[in-house]
């Protein structure tokens, strides 16, 4: 097995305890197989230089299989215009038009792009095709690049679909077309999408199907998101920006994780979700992306940490943490997110001492070196 010593390694983030200091990694195959003080032999050496060094990114929300451009929604939304669920109809227009060659190339690219800034592990959905046909190819291109995907065909009813027939045909062929390319569904459980019973029986299909579920819930306003998702046993529910008090205790009382998307609540003008009263109650949550065309346009999660720490009330451990290990649970994984043996080989070093400079030098791109599953991605 070929294997691979980091050493120079100022501050360690293993998210299992305390953060360590001046200690060393050993990387084997795409695993980790040792940390800790000294240096053990092994095929070759990376002295890291005093840098920081945390697991990469989890980011466990994102919509990356798309087409075209929505620069002029976003600067509309910027002049005052209300952000509404609508905008996807334009976004599934492009995507229904675009070729299997082109829509690869655009999800390789933003892959590629969040990798560069300590990506190393990904989930990103269908739900820009909305058709049986659009749906299935869209969930196989993403299988090829993402670690994750998640089925989203109950993003929006397409324009001229009834809902209920739109729906029955989420809930069926659909289902049986998407199902073998993924591992989760989720709903936009929202007002303008789908409403409480319609979202109840695509989570109720998707589960029988053996599917992992995912809801996208509590965005415009407070809403029957949070209660579904922890009801049918959702792994998340992302968005949370509207919470009741019933809301957060039902997440601090379930293993159900509040995934949190500030970067789309700056875009969207609408207020922080309220994540230290979340940590307050007791909630696990998660911090992602939600990279898309409309609402969150970036694939930085270092900024949305900076956003979490300083306009959200976190501290940058927290933040840290719900952006790795938060993601991982999210996901119901436990390789990726932590540095421990035997955990996958995923590292971002920071060119900085400290994860604290992601927050105390906002806007700086700090990612100085990058491993995912093993194998160095970017220096």
């Amino acid at each position: 097995m070929a294997s691979t010593l980091i050493t120079g390694i100022a501050e360690l983030t293993t998210n299992t305890g305390e953060k360590q200091r001046d200690v060393s990694v050993v990387i084997e195959d795409d695993r980790i197989a040792w940390l800790g003080s000294g240096t053990p032999a092994a095929d070759e050496r990376v002295d890291v230089g005093g840098r920081a060094v945390l697991p990469g990114w989890v980011d466990s929300h994102t919509h990356l299989v798309f087409a075209g451009d929505r620069t002029s929604e976003f600067e509309a939304r910027m002049a005052g215009k209300p952000y509404t669920a609508g905008g996807i109809s334009v976004t599934v227009e492009a995507t229904r038009a675009a070729s299997d060659e082109a829509l690869a190339a655009n999800l390789a690219r933003h892959a590629d792009e969040a990798a560069r800034q300590g990506t190393t592990c990904l989930e990103t959905k269908t739900g820009y095709g909305l058709s049986i046909e659009d749906e299935e190819r869209s969930a196989k291109l993403a299988a090829a690049v993402a670690d994750e995907v998640t089925f989203l065909g109950a993003h929006l009813v397409p324009p001229g679909a009834d809902a209920e027939s739109y729906v029955d045909l989420v809930c069926g062929p659909m289902l049986d077309a998407v199902a073998p390319h993924v591992r989760w569904a989720d709903v936009f459980c929202e007002t303008g999408a789908f409403d409480e019973e319609q979202t109840g029986r695509v989570l109720t299909a998707a589960a029988a199907k053996g599917l992992g579920l995912r809801v996208h819930g509590n965005q415009l306003g407070e809403g029957p998101g949070v209660r579904l998702a922890v009801e049918h046993g959702a792994a998340s529910v992302d968005h949370c920006t509207y919470l009741s008090p019933s809301d957060v205790d039902a997440l601090a009382g379930s293993a159900t994780v509040a995934t949190l998307l500030p970067a789309c609540d700056l875009s969207t003008r609408q207020p922080l979700a309220p994540a230290r009263r979340l940590l307050d109650a007791g909630a696990t949550i998660a911090l992602a992306s939600n990279a898309n065309p409309g609402s969150s346009y970036t694939t930085s999660m270092a900024f949305c940490v900076a956003t979490a720490v300083l306009q959200m009330g976190l501290s940058i451990d927290e933040a840290v943490w719900a952006a790795t290990a938060g993601g991982a649970q999210a996901l119901r994984r436990d390789d990726v997110g932590y540095v421990r043996e035997g955990a996958r080989a995923d590292l971002h070093v920071l060119d900085a001492p400290s994860v604290t400079h992601l927050a105390y030098r906002p806007g700086v791109p700090l990612t100085w070196a990058v491993w995912r599953r093993g194998v160095q991605w970017s220096k």
